[in-house]
């Protein structure tokens, strides 16, 4: 493409995804399902396609992609209930390419078990993306949340480790399983470590972050330099950039100022709407690619090739849930356990029911990781083409079957989080804040601070003594709630009705000012911004 072409696309794909985010908060549709129907759209019209590069994909997509899951995970939920994101991160994984290789390499004429497995590899991972999207969407409990996300960022390091060692082996004299094993964990671990080494280089770095721009700078950089120093040593590098992704964001409270936690939420929030709309554009685009690729195969052939791959895809999934919730108790203990307040005792994860099952059976999208992999196989690898096909069909109908219906079954399964418990949760610990402010209050009158006047501390103290019995008198409607749904609360909502009201003279006043030439540009920005964040402070109804 010319410069200016490669332009016009880019506006143009903007514009889709601007669009089809547009018409999915319209209708509830999922936007990812949308965008790839857009892409395959788009690919049967006259005119040039992206084809997809998986150098490209995996180096500048995947990690910040990643990265920013990651940073939007919990560390510790993923970790109450890390038996069950083993399980199906690493266990269902290596079942799923398994299962396919031996499937491929018995009905599909002239396919190997490497090939087989390496397929298999590529369409395992669900991508989480449009899963947790919707499923947030729909309200599901915390806990389902949890598993979709902790799998989603997990089960990829799996898949690509298993990949490239089945593609060692097609490039080489077959596959071996204590060859293919021993180098699996070594890549694991060496993510592990990589990821772990480039965590805590952020943390040392602290006194560079102190400045907001030159902060989220090196939060761009980190999913790179992550991946870069893994894939520099041949370890796993969608693992390190994951590893790395979760401690940071553990620790993001304590290791970062405030202004740039505010930026760096709104960067990435904006490179994920962009990334995620790109790459789900990029998936439709590759259907006359795949279908190009399918000339010298046999219908029968394809028929087959395809139901082994979709079929394996879809059925295990459940059957594995499943049986492994019927397991003994005794081997639910989590890995590491969970502490109570002295850190002394250990409970044992709770199975999922059967409405759970159901849906984290529904919830396995696969996205564009699915293609990049597979696009990776080497021309000499045989039946490539045929295996091109059958992780796009997989990705297709998982994307576009599963995706377009899972909140219909949400629904229709009644699994919703309670609101009332969660809002109970957060009113408790900004109670307990606000509790340890007034404390905190009395040590600094007690130490007798320089330059700290007693009206000073009697100012401050009213304002957090209102906001606490504000906290209080909401909990108090909380504790007497009889449903799932935050109750309202007149008085409430009248108050943040009233202090938006306020900002929003303000804003006005400060506009006059201006325009009447009281106040310049500059003056106008900075004062604009205090009221955004007072703005952006006010708590929503919960």
């Amino acid at each position: 493409m010319h410069v200016e072409d490669t332009l016009l696309f880019i506006l143009a794909a903007v514009a889709v995804i601007i669009a089809m985010r547009w018409i999915s908060e319209k209708t509830g549709l999922p936007a990812a399902a949308l965008l790839t129907i857009a892409g395959i759209t788009y690919a049967v019209l006259p005119g040039p396609n992206v084809e997809l590069e998986p150098e490209l994909v995996m180096t500048y997509l995947i990690p910040p992609l990643l990265y920013s899951a990651a940073l939007d995970s919990s560390l510790l939920d993923i970790r109450r209930h890390l038996r069950t994101v083993i399980s199906l991160s690493v266990l269902l994984v290596l079942a799923t390419a398994l299962l396919i290789g031996f499937g491929i390499s018995w009905w599909v004429g002239g396919a190997t078990l490497a090939a087989g497995i390496a397929l298999g590899a590529a369409v395992a991972p669900p991508d989480p993306v449009a899963a947790l999207a919707v499923g947030r969407r729909a309200g599901l409990p915390g806990k389902l949340i949890t598993l979709i996300q902790g799998e989603g960022l997990l089960n990829d390091a799996t898949a690509l480790t298993i990949l490239t060692v089945a593609i060692a082996a097609a490039d080489g004299d077959g596959f071996s399983f204590p060859s293919a094993t021993g180098k699996f964990f070594v890549m694991a671990i060496g993510g592990v470590i990589a990821g772990v080494v480039v965590a805590y280089a952020i943390r040392f770095m602290r006194p560079l972050r102190r400045d907001t721009l030159s902060s989220n700078a090196m939060s761009l950089a980190t999913p790179f330099a992550a991946y870069v120093l893994a894939e520099s040593v041949h370890v796993s590098g969608v693992l390190a950039v994951v590893i790395a992704g979760l401690i940071i964001g553990h620790d993001s409270s304590r290791h970062s100022m405030a202004a740039s936690r505010l930026q760096t939420t709104a960067v990435w929030r904006l490179v994920d709407f962009l990334l995620e709309g790109l790459v789900f554009l990029l998936i439709g685009q590759q259907l006359p690619i795949v279908v190009d690729e399918l000339s010298e195969y046999t219908t029968a052939t394809i028929a087959t090739a395809v139901g082994v791959t979709v079929g394996v895809t879809l059925l295990l999934r459940p059957l594995w849930l499943i049986l492994t919730q019927l397991l003994p108790r005794s081997l639910h203990l989590r890995l590491g356990g969970e502490a109570d307040v002295e850190g002394t005792s250990r409970n044992p994860e709770k199975a999922l029911n059967g409405r759970e099952v159901t849906a984290l059976s529904w919830a396995g999208t696969r996205g564009v990781i699915s293609l990049a992999a597979i696009f990776t196989l080497p021309a000499s690898v045989p039946n490539r083409g045929l295996l091109h096909f059958c992780a796009f069909v997989v990705v297709l109908v998982t994307l576009l079957g599963q995706g377009l219906t899972f909140a219909p079954l949400a629904h229709r399964l009644g699994l919703r989080a309670n609101k009332t418990d969660e809002a109970r949760e957060r009113n408790e610990a900004r109670s307990a804040a606000v509790q340890a402010a007034l404390d905190r209050l009395d040590d600094v009158r007690a130490e007798k601070h320089d330059h700290v006047e007693d009206v000073a501390i009697e100012h401050m103290r009213k304002q957090l003594e209102v906001r606490l019995e504000r906290y209080r008198r909401r909990l108090d409607l909380l504790e007497k709630a009889d449903s799932d749904e935050v109750p309202a609360s007149p008085q409430y909502e009248a108050a943040l009705m009233v202090r938006r009201m306020t900002i929003e003279a303000q804003r006005e006043e400060l506009l006059r000012w201006r325009d009447a030439g009281n106040l310049n540009d500059e003056g106008l920005r900075i004062l604009e911004r205090e009221l955004d964040h007072e703005e952006r402070l006010l708590p929503e109804r919960r």
